[in-house]
């Protein structure tokens, strides 16, 4: 078995065009060495202005054959020890970039992120843990030299999180590390933890493990598909039979026997070395479950770890396997940006550490939209600074700081609409300051989904704070406000289209302090959409609500709780809605406001409490007209619009009332 001594031996092991690895455990790994001769920064610092959009057009696709080719070269016995390695094609280190250190599942290569290599590189510093195949290196031993590459890390990593990355094992072993050192500033994401190993069927192969001669083991499904994520069936052999050879040669390769009956008694060992400690974990964790693990009970095995581990959160992925990272359709960064789990200091900016959506993270988040948008049609109006109403979003300045001021409609009805014409429209991207609930741990146990509120995070809603206000406005961003917040969109019956603004003006003066741009703008059809069926006060009568209304609201964030106005009475619940067959959403955006040069004459509490009145007027004004208007419209109802798209095409804008 390996020493402490034998760990911190050199390597032995040949330098690959693939990868850099660190030539001692004691010395730097070469990724650090490599930024430090020059290698220009890959994303921009905290103080970057504009945040940056990951560019997908040049990610070469990586897939289960890349992998089992580069395992194949990488798992040519050398005789060395645990090793880290960065691959090559992560990229140089941006001088910003948080550390990732991953951490592998039974296989033990290192390369079971290799489909996420080139996105993470952009965002992330990446070493890679490479366990050889014939390796006798303790769970312990492994543990200590985690953490002895964090400890040396962390004078390169000042005020930055580190981040563990791992799966099955490479979870228990980031677990164990966290356990045992609670002041390490950690983000851990967690794919399917085998801390749930004694309930797992690895137990029961084990058994018969050693009957079986050798290399028959591989043959084992449960094994097979630990290895390699497949779900391989008889009617799948015919086609996939020669690839199938290949892999079963691989596995005999990369876990001979010996080696095998070795894994899993660390896993044993992992498993109880974890559990005895997790309750003493304070490092924030994202935990992946796979709803199709023949291994482990992962989904269950996540819900516990969360229960008791007040600093987690789960992300639930119904269709994939195992070994998740390996297959198509995981995006492990958009699941991190999401999640709202990316920061590059010791807690979350979401202004600054806020990355861009790339065009297909942008196209997935709008796609539960795009029916919304086209079962109803939306008009979209703007007005120019001459008065004018014209079609389309023309009357929208094209530069920043700009702030629109509006109405919120019924559950946020016209959020997804809006961000898409004005990206796909104007090539604008806004910031919505959205309510805390739809960051707080505790709201997302109370949703159906735990990812609910992740588009949201992934377009760019912010917490709404003065802090994050300002830091939006000195960035020269596009910023979505809605001063009646939480009691517009969760209003009771027929208070439709009713504005509960507070008295007071809140925004105008740090407007006017960065020369914003307000533009005032109403939006009406909610009532074309939906009645309100049971709201607040109905719900409250129920029996037993009265439970779930305490949590939503006294465990939840609660927001202006020091006015007695009506826009403080912030209860959220969960209204119950009568939908109707989608009439049509107007949009228009009244005359933009100029604030650049009335800094001074706004300071004045009097000045800015009139521009308030007067925004606020604007925005009643906006609604006023659309609901005129919308009454000459001859497209309003679903059926004329239907036949008119029938005739010209479901592309072609259905036409509305003359302005």
């Amino acid at each position: 078995m390996a020493t402490a001594v034998a760990l911190a031996a050199p390597l032995r092991l040949a330098p690959s065009r693939r990868w850099r690895f660190s030539a001692d455990l004691r010395a730097e790994p070469p990724s650090r060495l490599s930024s430090r001769r020059g290698a220009s920064a890959s994303f921009p610092t905290a103080a970057a202005t504009v945040p940056k959009v990951l560019d997908d057009s040049v990610i070469e696709p990586y897939g289960i054959r890349d992998y089992i080719e580069r395992s194949r070269e990488l798992i040519k016995p050398d005789g060395g020890p645990p090793r880290w390695f960065s691959p090559l094609e992560c990229g140089a280190r941006g001088t910003d970039s948080p550390l990732l250190l991953y951490l592998p599942g039974i296989d033990g290569t290192g390369l079971g992120l290799i489909r996420h290599h080139h996105r993470l590189g952009k965002i992330f510093d990446i070493w890679c843990l490479h366990i050889p195949v014939m390796d006798r290196t303790s769970f312990e031993g492994l543990v200590e030299y985690v953490e002895r590459t964090i400890n040396s890390e962390k004078s390169y990593s000042l005020n930055k999180p580190i981040y563990l990355v791992g799966e099955s094992i490479g979870a228990c072993l980031a677990l164990a590390v966290a356990a045992r050192n609670p002041d390490f500033d950690l983000v851990m994401i967690l794919a399917n933890p085998a801390t749930s190993f004694s309930k797992s069927q690895l137990q029961s192969v084990s058994t018969f493990l050693g009957i079986l001669p050798e290399p028959l083991h591989v043959t084992i499904p449960y094994f097979v598909n630990f290895i390699t994520g497949y779900h391989l069936t008889f009617r799948d052999l015919p086609d996939n039979f020669n690839d199938m050879l290949a892999d079963l040669s691989f596995l005999v390769d990369i876990l001979p026997k010996e080696s095998f009956v070795w894994k899993l008694d660390l896993l044993k060992s992992a498993a109880l070395f974890v559990n005895s400690r997790l309750h003493v974990v304070k490092a924030q964790i994202l935990i992946l479950a796979s709803g199709r693990d023949q291994l482990l009970p992962s989904h269950e095995e996540a819900e516990r770890i969360c229960s008791n581990l007040p600093n987690c959160r789960i992300r639930h992925f119904k269709e994939s396997g195992h070994t998740m990272f390996l297959e198509s359709g995981i995006d492990l960064v958009t699941i991190i940006k999401g999640a709202g789990y990316y920061r590059r200091s010791s807690q979350i900016d979401y202004v600054s550490d806020y990355l861009l959506p790339t065009p297909l993270e942008f196209q997935q988040a709008t796609e539960i939209y795009r029916w919304f948008d086209l079962a109803t049609s939306p008009v979209m109006l703007s007005t120019l600074q001459n008065g004018k109403i014209v079609k389309g979003l023309m009357g929208i300045p094209s530069k920043g700081p700009t702030l629109l001021v509006g109405y919120h409609m019924l559950l946020g009805l016209e959020l997804g609409i809006m961000f898409s014409r004005f990206f796909t429209e104007k090539r604008i991207h806004l910031r919505g300051l959205a309510h805390p609930f739809m960051f707080n741990r505790a709201s997302e146990q109370l949703m159906p989904d735990s990812s609910s509120f992740d588009g949201h995070r992934l377009m760019g809603a912010v917490p709404v704070s003065a802090t994050n206000f300002y830091k939006l406005l000195s960035m020269k961003s596009f910023v979505l406000l809605y001063p009646g917040g939480a009691r517009e969109a969760l209003h009771r019956k027929g208070e439709e289209y009713k504005l509960f603004w507070p008295e007071k003006s809140e925004f105008i003066r740090m407007t006017s302090k960065f020369g914003a741009t307000i533009i005032p703008f109403g939006v009406v059809g909610e009532d074309d959409m939906c009645d309100v069926l049971l709201d607040y006060e109905d719900l409250v009568k129920i029996p037993f609500y009265d439970t779930l209304n305490k949590r939503i609201n006294q465990d939840g964030v609660r927001l202006r709780t020091d006015t007695v106005e009506e826009v403080g009475n912030q209860d959220l619940y969960p209204p119950v809605l009568l939908p109707k067959i989608p009439g049509r959403l107007y949009f228009l955006f009244g005359k933009p406001i100029e604030t650049r040069g009335r800094s001074e004459e706004l300071r004045d509490r009097k000045q800015a409490q009139q521009l308030y009145i007067h925004v606020k007027s604007e925005v009643e004004n906006c609604m006023a007209y659309l609901k005129e208007k919308r009454e000459k419209d001859p497209y309003r109802n679903l059926l004329p619009r239907l036949l008119y798209q029938t005739t010209n095409g479901f592309t072609n804008e259905v036409p509305t009332f003359e302005i």
